[in-house]
């Protein structure tokens, strides 16, 4: 299946651990696998166990997706809208299974959804969860606001940011919910936003991480210290410091090339593809997941990314 999946996008760990979620752009459809990883002296290990695929007429060019908890999926397709699906009950037992969604997310009237692509779930309340989502081609990262309770109807539909974005292309939000950090595309940076005061288009990026190419997936270290930004125009994986804070501008304090020349030079289509794209680190915080269309899955140890400024990372597995 992994190697059957075609062209990547992100990559999300689900909130137990368990799971690992893969966006199937090329073949229009998510990818489930159930994992294990555990500690060991020489660095983390992963198992994948079982797998289980998924379509649905809701499921298009799967861009985005994120967990809303252990068993429910938020899907951003770039060709359509933003669906939210129940995982199938049971194992995955190697199933391909066609599934409707609990709720498709249209937005609203003034504040319509088109092309999203990367996605993040915070949290606002037992019951209601804030999507938040890059839309790709209209520059611009809008709110939705979901309750479980109703069915996960949206109660609330806003443009979040705008200002500084040109192609947002992944998102990532702070442990401490203090900061947001997207990747622009056109501007080959990564903004980051203070989370601390209202929100709005005309909002203004408190900080900038340059010199990242053609940044896609990226997200914080789990104490917020450092960011990790795949750069899809390279076969380097960027890491940021914050050095107390995320305002100003900063460059990488080491890059990584996670990529070699014949798989990086395999997909190089144009000066914007090749690299590294979906990137997500694993919620106990040592394995750094990475996928693109040339290399569907490589696992790193988070501590030979941020412990150590390598020339080269090889992955420690690349097929289950």
């Amino acid at each position: 299946m992994l190697s059957a999946i075609g062209r990547t996008e992100d990559v999300r760990f689900s909130p137990d651990n368990r799971l690992l979620a893969i966006a199937g752009f090329g073949r229009k459809r998510c990818l489930i696998l159930r994992i294990e990883v555990e500690p060991a002296s020489d660095g983390p290990e992963v198992t994948i166990h079982d797998y289980m695929e998924l379509t649905s007429d809701c499921i298009g060019e799967v861009h985005g997706l994120d967990f809303i908890d252990d068993r429910t999926l938020a899907v951003a397709n770039r060709d359509g809208l933003v669906g939210i699906f129940s995982l199938p009950a049971g194992e995955p037992a190697g199933r391909s299974l066609e599934i409707s969604p609990r709720r498709q997310i249209k937005s609203g009237l003034f504040c319509k959804l088109r092309t999203p692509g990367s996605i993040a779930v915070r949290r606002e309340s037992p019951s209601r969860t804030s999507l938040l989502v890059c839309n790709n081609y209209t520059h611009r990262v809008t709110r939705h606001v979901v309750d479980r309770r109703l069915g996960y109807r949206a109660l609330r539909n806003q443009v979040l940011l705008k200002r500084g974005l040109d192609i947002p292309d992944g998102i990532a939000l702070s442990h401490d919910g203090q900061w947001v950090a997207i990747s622009s595309h056109g501007t080959k940076d990564v903004k980051v936003y203070s989370l601390s005061g209202p929100l709005g288009p005309d909002t203004e990026p408190a900080g900038i991480l340059e010199n990242a190419n053609y940044p896609h997936g990226l997200r914080f270290t789990a104490d917020d210290r450092h960011v990790l930004v795949a750069d899809a125009g390279s076969p380097r994986l960027h890491v940021y410091d914050s050095e107390g804070g995320w305002s100003g501008r900063r460059t990488p304090s080491r890059s990584l090339v996670v990529l070699d020349d014949e798989t990086f030079l395999r997909g190089r289509n144009s000066d914007e593809e090749g690299g590294p794209k979906g990137l997500d680190i694993d919620r106990s915080n040592n394995v750094v997941a990475l996928t693109c269309e040339e290399q569907t899955l490589a696992f790193y140890s988070l501590a030979s990314i941020i412990g150590r400024a390598a020339q080269r990372l090889e992955p420690e597995l690349t097929r289950p």
